[in-house]
């Protein structure tokens, strides 16, 4: 008797022809998208192409009905999938089936589908829910602030999971639809561009549209009375800004503020290249709350933001954002230095344009006030830790990376980076190690040590270092430089993102 022999691999496609179709290896999607930071925060085993929200809003009583249709397409077989989302579910339907669906911990809601649904298939996802957002709390906090005249969310790094079930991490972004039901004499404002409006019993219906991708984060939605201002840049983008009615005396320097958004945009061009969205604007709400946002392409502002005047340079921040941060996201949330350092680097510029300082002189300034021993040394702009994430260290050590930067390679090279970045990552994420990467490409320099001076080491660059990289013309606070004319405004921005 001859035993046949068969190879390893010839018995295992046998065995895997023997199992039938249905017994395939599916499992459920990941309840977060890997980022250490946030655990919990996104999800994985599909990938979001579209968000069609359909929302009805009350002001007065703050309850938000929605019907959202999720396209996507898994990445691996799966059996169950998870969104993040703390409203109330009523039902959810995958691929047109009635689907399963629990809630576990405070965001997940866990979804399985009638049938396991294999890697690579686009899939629809309908999920009707209801609630009062501003009475949901994820981590002890609510993203959604109430206003006298409706409500708003905006927040980072999460404000999805209060108003609509996402892929809540900036990994995954999409396209949007949002549509907004309210009460007659009352106004929705989202991103984009605003591309219907319609009026019956009572209530009005505002259609917005982002055609471009775009992070759950950066997604806003703000109800409540306002003030509207239209027109069109030059190129022909259009432009809206809204103004709460009841911003007191705050109402004259937030116009003056952000009336001015257009220049800006135009002048952040000869910087980064062309504006990469199909809107441009602005939102101040009556929110008590004191921070900005880069909310895609109309960054919300708290009217505190001008309580002690116009300030041009918190909408250079943000707009800065829509190149760094908003086209090319984080890859991670450890590299929001590709977000803060660069939108507070665009305030130096723009403080260098108006002849109120050099950023040479803003980063010797910046470098004589804090002496070895100050804290601010020990954050890492390049990996700052979810505790530190928006410490002013990330804004303006960040800052001094870049004029680091600018000053080892010369203004060319570094002309070419800035434009060059946003156009190589458009639409995408990106790491800091990607930047570091990217700059040494465009200069033919090697730059790993001053990076990792600048935004890894946690300790002050000594002054010999500092001095080789164009900075400290002073070692001491004793002996700093004079603060440049634009410190002062530059400085009121100082908690334009404290969470």
């Amino acid at each position: 008797m001859h035993r046949r022999l068969i190879a390893p691999g010839a018995l295992a496609a046998s065995l895997l022809l023997a199992i039938p179709a249905s017994a395939a290896d599916f499992t459920p999607g990941a309840p977060g998208i890997g980022d250490p930071y946030y655990p919990a925060s996104g999800n994985g085993g599909y990938d979001v192409s579209h968000y069609d929200l359909r929302l009805k809003y009350q002001p007065k009583t703050d309850l938000l009905e929605g019907t959202a249709t999720i396209n996507a397409t898994t990445t691996q077989n799966l059996s169950r999938l998870n969104l993040d989302l703390g409203l109330k579910v009523s039902e959810v339907r995958v691929n047109g089936k009635k689907a399963a669906f629990t809630k576990s911990g405070e965001q997940e809601l866990e979804i399985t589908p009638a049938a396991g649904l294999p890697k690579g298939t686009p899939i629809t996802v309908v999920v009707r829910y209801a609630g009062k957002p501003s009475e949901v709390k994820i981590n002890g906090y609510t993203a959604w602030a109430r206003t006298p005249d409706g409500g708003v969310a905006a927040q980072e790094p999460e404000s999805a999971a209060w108003w609509y079930p996402s892929n809540d991490h900036p990994l995954d972004k999409a396209t949007y639809d949002v549509s907004v039901s309210v009460p007659d004499g009352s106004q929705a404002i989202s991103n984009g561009v605003l591309q219907s409006q319609s009026s019956k019993l009572g209530w009005t219906r505002f259609n917005w549209r982002s055609n471009k991708p775009q992070a759950s984060y950066l997604t806003t939605l703000a109800v409540g009375k306002f003030d509207i201002t239209t027109d069109k840049t030059a190129d022909g983008l259009p432009v809206l800004n809204a103004y709460s009615k009841d911003l007191g005396d705050n109402a004259g320097a937030a116009r003056a503020s952000i009336e001015r958004s257009a220049e800006v945009a135009e002048w952040l061009e000869t910087l980064f290249g062309k504006y990469p969205f199909n809107a441009l604007g602005g939102y101040v709400p009556n929110v008590t709350s004191g921070f900005a946002l880069e909310t895609q392409t109309r960054p919300f502002y708290s009217p505190k933001q001008f309580a002690n005047g116009s300030n041009v340079s918190v909408v250079v921040h943000e707009l800065a954002h829509q190149w760094y941060g908003d086209s090319v996201s984080v890859d991670g949330w450890k590299d929001i230095w590709i977000n803060e350092g660069f939108a507070r680097y665009s305030q130096w510029l723009w403080s260098e344009k108006e002849g109120e300082g050099t950023a040479q002189e803003l980063a010797d300034h910046v470098y004589a006030q804090h002496p070895a021993d100050d804290p601010f040394w020990e954050v890492k702009p390049g990996d700052p830790g979810p505790d530190n994430q928006f410490d002013i260290a990330v804004y303006d050590r960040g800052a001094l990376a870049l004029q680091a930067l600018r000053n080892e390679i010369g203004e060319k090279s570094f002309s070419a980076i800035l434009k060059g970045w946003p156009k190589e990552h458009a639409y995408g994420n990106a790491k800091v190690s990607d930047f570091v990467k990217y700059a040494e490409k465009v200069s033919g320099k090697p730059l790993a040590s001053l990076f990792d001076a600048w935004l890894f080491t946690p300790s002050r660059p000594d002054a010999p270092a500092a001095k080789s990289a164009g900075i400290a013309r002073s070692s001491s606070a004793a002996s700093a430089p004079a603060a440049p004319k634009s410190w002062k405004s530059i400085a009121a921005t100082n908690g334009v993102h404290e969470h």
